[in-house]
């Protein structure tokens, strides 16, 4: 699913064994998106966490990539391997 005017934003495709192929959007540039149509930043994450990231829309759900910073820190590889 692509998200209308929201282009900027778009930076790849993403793909796993036997699902289709989503959009892959990019955090930061989202943001940036959303606050060039006048939100403020705070409500921009606001929108993104509930109508965005919060939202499942089928199998073709987009993925909302954030950036990482190398090299990771304990706690965020903690997080990614689920708590362990």
């Amino acid at each position: 699913m692509i998200m209308e005017g929201r282009e900027s934003a778009l930076v790849g495709l993403g793909s796993r064994c036997g699902q289709p192929i989503l959009a892959v959007y990019d955090r930061d540039l989202l943001l940036e998106s959303f606050i060039s149509d006048g939100m403020s930043a705070e409500e921009a994450e606001e929108w993104i966490g509930i109508n965005v990231e919060g939202a499942w829309v089928g199998e073709h759900t987009p993925i909302i990539m954030e950036r990482i910073e190398q090299p990771l820190s304990d706690e965020k590889l903690r997080e990614i391997r689920g708590g362990q």
